[in-house]
């Protein structure tokens, strides 16, 4: 996607986002891009909890899963503190506990675990057979053909740069209000270079996992996230990593939904690179509730 700008890429600003800044032993500051946004975007708080949780980390031993609770939307305008509480070094596994503040209250808090490289076991479920990305509409394209009579929400959310790209197989959740089954799979890309690390890679990783995930619960009911109606918003987010993950190609993310009810949705995600393999799955429940007086 052709940039119109100077400046630093998306994903260049993202990696600077993600690069926290030590401020104390286990204490770090972390910035929010000012992008117009009201709200601190969910991935991104994930994302530099996880890097604020993989800098107290000692050795070749990297996250293996975390949990996270979402407990106040994020202020875009101020700092974000992260604080790491060192739970656990054993003679396998390492486990920390991140929680976020701003205001001086908590915003969100993740427990991570950590393991070195070891032997065992394998295998995995088999990617779903779908469009390969390059035979599906790409942003520019779809900016050009759909987003002049789209709902301003839906133009706001595809105009802008951002340091992934989102492919969808259908579009018809975009723009339809037609009851469809809850899951879609959506092919996702770094558009940018991401550091020939794990840390960095992992990071960037949990970012996008909360990409159009939560989106999927709604499917079932013909309305989308845009949905001005709606109040959504995460409540927790899970994510296991199975196996290393350069990013340097397209992912494929499948998504369903197996339930909602209690003005809450379910969606569980699975990761594959483009060959097929399983790199991470992913779990969150959020908030789907009408708004009052609507």
């Amino acid at each position: 996607m052709t940039r119109e700008t100077s400046g630093p890429s998306a994903m260049e600003t993202l990696l600077a986002t993600l690069d926290l800044e030590p401020i104390e032993v286990d204490i770090f500051r972390g910035r929010s891009p000012q992008a117009g946004w009201q709200r601190v975007f969910g991935g991104q708080v994930i994302g530099q909890a996880l890097m604020a949780a993989q800098r107290t980390i000692e050795g070749d031993r990297f996250v293996h899963s975390l949990h996270a609770y979402f407990m106040r939307p994020g202020d875009p305008s101020v700092p974000i503190i992260y604080q790491a509480e060192r739970i656990r070094d054993g003679s396998s596994f390492n486990t920390r506990r991140v929680v976020a503040i701003q205001h001086g209250k908590a915003i969100f808090a993740l427990s991570a675990s950590f393991q070195g490289e070891e032997p065992g076991f394998d295998h995995q479920i088999a990617m779903p057979e779908v469009s390969a990305p390059e035979t599906l509409l790409g942003e520019q394209q779809i900016k050009e053909q759909y987003l002049a009579h789209a709902p301003e929400a839906i133009r706001k959310y595809w105009q802008r740069e951002r340091p992934i790209e989102i492919r969808p197989v259908s579009l018809t959740h975009y723009f339809s209000d037609k009851k469809l089954d809850p899951k879609q799979d959506v092919w996702v890309r770094a558009t940018g270079p991401v550091p020939d690390n794990r840390l960095d890679q992992a990071a960037v990783l949990a970012y996008l996992s909360d990409m159009t995930l939560l989106d999927t619960a709604l499917y079932a009911h013909g309305t989308s996230i845009f949905d001005q109606s709606l109040q959504v918003a995460s409540l927790d987010h899970s994510m296991w990593f199975h196996r290393p993950c350069k990013l340097d190609d397209w992912l494929l993310y499948t998504q369903d939904s197996p339930s909602a009810s209690g003005a809450r949705g379910l969606t569980r995600g699975s990761l594959f690179t483009r060959s097929g393999e399983l790199v991470a799955s992913v779990a969150q429940e959020g908030l789907i509730r009408k708004k009052a007086n609507e």
